[in-house]
């Protein structure tokens, strides 16, 4: 048994193994030189997050899927990179949104050149993703425009809320199924289809990545809460010293208006006070990992990881499938 991939996704078929992992070399090349400018400033700056590392789930995606069709077909490295470019590009915009001070045990781009240069950092990749786009077809770059529309609404979505009369968590998974769930399903999709897949294949791997999108984050929401180490390099707790409502606080703010018990809204009370307060935000993270609905958010995790295992079904069985079932368990063991 070998380990090739995020959260220690284990391949028993060296074949596949071999090949995934050549896969990820050349993506890995491919950001490198994606993200090469004349002017030395603006390299170290794109190069920031893509030398931070990272787990590079979206481009193992499109590795995996791309075993369906023909897994060498020219198309399917740069569409990893188009994916991971993406991805990138969106954690320079989100660190400003964010205000956050480290992202993958680094100190953010924003912290370390200002806001203005994450921001703009963040467009250029979006623009040399947008240039290798353009060599794999009209119909590639139909699919990442629809899915870039969908991830920017959903994350317009969560700064504006939900509508009066909407509930909370429903409008939370339709914002993770936007801002997360699009780009993953993307990377399932560009595998298959670069491979030259059939219709219906493509279509099955779209809806798996969709999601395991959505359970990916949420694993991620209860990760930020249980975890002392959190995987993507932030402090734990980050989201709640931000005033960020993810799914285990949306869990117990909805018990708390369904029941009404004074330790609840005790805790709702502590959550909306000022987090920035370390003895505050220690008390809070202590609690809220024992409370029943950190347990509801793992169930919740599980449901959308079982969802996207089920979608696998009409694929034939092989080592492919078998490591795109396996990442499903791998999800549901990061959120414990």
């Amino acid at each position: 048994m070998t380990v090739v991939g995020p959260f220690g996704l284990s391949v028993r078929d060296q074949a596949l193994e071999a090949d995934v992992q050549a896969g990820l070399t050349a993506v890995e090349e491919g950001l490198l030189e994606a993200t090469k400018s004349e002017v030395p400033f603006i390299t170290e700056a794109a190069q920031h997050l893509v030398r931070a590392g990272g787990k590079r789930f979206r481009p193992l995606l499109v590795m995996l899927s791309a075993r369906f069709g023909d897994p060498y077909a020219p198309g399917i490295v740069p569409s990893a990179v188009v994916v991971e470019l993406t991805h990138l590009a969106t954690l320079y915009h989100d660190d400003v949104m964010d205000e956050a001070e480290v992202r993958r045990g680094v100190a953010s781009a924003n912290t370390r050149w200002g806001n203005s240069v994450a921001v703009l950092t963040g467009d250029f990749l979006f623009a040399r993703a947008s240039h290798i786009l353009a060599d794999l077809g009209p119909e590639a770059v139909r699919v990442q425009a629809e899915a870039f529309e969908r991830l920017v609404t959903g994350q317009i979505l969560e700064t504006a809320g939900p509508q009066d009369g909407r509930d909370p968590v429903d409008h939370y998974l339709d914002v993770l199924g936007g801002k997360t769930g699009s780009l993953v399903a993307v990377s399932c999709r560009f595998g298959a289809m670069m491979s030259g897949a059939d219709e219906t294949v493509v279509d099955v791997l779209t809806q798996y990545g969709e999601r395991l999108g959505v359970a990916f984050q949420l694993a991620d929401d209860v990760l930020d809460i249980a975890s002392d180490s959190h995987e993507s390099g932030k402090t734990p707790g980050t989201d709640l010293r931000e005033g960020i409502a993810t799914l285990p606080v949306l869990r117990l703010r909805e018990r708390a208006a369904r029941l009404g018990l004074a330790e609840d809204l005790a805790l709702c009370e502590l959550l909306d006070s000022d987090l920035t307060d370390d003895a505050r935000h220690a008390e809070a993270l202590r609690l809220l990992r024992a409370h029943p609905a950190l347990g509801q958010a793992r169930r919740d995790t599980v449901r959308y990881a079982e969802e996207a295992r089920a979608a696998l079904a009409p694929l034939p069985d092989g080592p492919a499938k078998a490591a795109l079932v396996e990442l499903c368990d791998a999800v549901v063991h990061r959120a414990g």
